[in-house]
C-alpha cells in the first residue's frame, strides 16, 4: 500500500461571493510522482473533523494560500495583507497543533504552510517584507512558477541539505510575508540571498517536520525539488508501520 498524504486545501471567494475550497493540482502531482497517495483535507467548519481525517493519513502537507490573520501571531493587520479566511485559520491552527504535538507523522509546510506552522507553535511573522526594508519576494508577475527567482543558502547540518545535497539552491518566490522569530523547538535552516529572509525551518532530530517558503511542487523541471516530496513519502511509509 502507498502511504496516504493529506494536503490541506485553501479557501477563496468566487465571483458570486460564495466561498470555494481549492488546491493547486501541482501538490497532488508532486505527491503522486513521489509515490504517495494524495488526499485533500478540506477546511471543515468544525476543526475537530480535520483532526479525524489526519488520524487516517500517514503524512501531512500544509499548503500555501492567502495570508492568515496577523492577530493570530500578535501583529496588526496591514494594508498589504490579503483577504483573510477565518475558517481556514481556525481549522489549520487546530490541525497543526494536533499533528505536531500529538503525533509522530511527517509534516511538510509550503509557503503559507511554513508561516502557519511557525505561528501555531509560538513564533511570529514579518507582516510585509518590503514595508520592513527587505527585497521584494512576491515575483508572481515576473517569473513563471516553474522558474528560479532567487537563491537560498542552506545550512549543511540540516535535513534540507541532506535531502538536496546543496548549500545554495535556486527557488521560485511568491510571498510577501516570512518567518521572523522562530517557534520554540524549531531552527532556521535556509536563508534568502542576499537579504537573509528565513526560507526554511525544521525540528532538529529524527522526525521529519520541515517548512519551506518557496513552492517546490511547482518546480517540476528541477529534480532536486522533487526529492523533498520523496523524503516526505519515505517518512510517511515508515509511519504506516508504527
Amino acid at each position: 500500500m502507498k502511504p496516504l498524504i493529506g494536503i490541506t486545501s485553501s479557501i477563496d471567494a468566487t465571483d458570486s461571493g460564495a466561498q470555494k475550497e481549492f488546491l493547486n493540482d501541482s501538490y497532488v502531482q508532486a505527491v503522486e510522482r513521489a509515490g504517495g497517495l494524495p488526499v485533500i483535507i478540506p477546511n471543515t467548519a468544525d476543526p475537530a473533523l480535520q483532526i479525524e481525517i489526519v488520524k487516517r493519513v500517514d503524512g501531512v502537507i500544509i499548503s500555501g494560500g492567502p495570508d492568515m490573520d496577523p492577530r493570530r501571531y500578535g501583529a496588526r493587520v496591514s494594508a498589504k495583507v490579503s483577504r483573510i479566511y477565518p475558517r481556514r485559520d481556525a481549522a489549520e491552527f487546530s490541525l497543526i497543533k494536533y499533528v505536531i504535538d500529538e503525533t509522530e507523522l511527517p509534516v511538510l509546510g509550503i509557503c503559507r504552510g511554513i508561516q502557519s506552522i511557525n505561528a501555531v507553535m509560538g513564533g511570529d511573522l514579518i507582516v510585509d517584507l518590503p514595508e520592513e526594508g527587505y527585497l521584494i519576494h512576491g515575483m508572481a508577475n515576473i517569473y513563471p512558477r516553474t522558474e528560479e527567482a532567487h537563491d537560498v543558502r542552506i545550512d549543511k547540518d540540516s535535513k534540507l541539505f541532506g535531502i538536496l545535497g546543496k548549500e545554495e539552491l535556486g527557488v521560485n518566490s511568491y510571498h510577501h510575508q516570512a518567518v521572523r522569530r522562530i517557534a520554540p523547538g524549531f531552527r532556521a535552516t535556509a536563508y534568502s540571498i542576499p537579504d537573509g529572509v528565513i526560507e526554511a525551518m525544521e525540528i532538529p532530530g529524527d522526525r521529519f517536520v520541515v517548512g519551506v517558503q518557496w513552492h517546490p511542487e511547482e518546480m517540476i523541471r528541477h529534480e532536486e525539488q522533487q526529492e523533498i516530496f520523496r523524503e516526505l513519502v519515505k517518512e510517511a511509509a515508515k509511519a504506516m508501520h508504527r
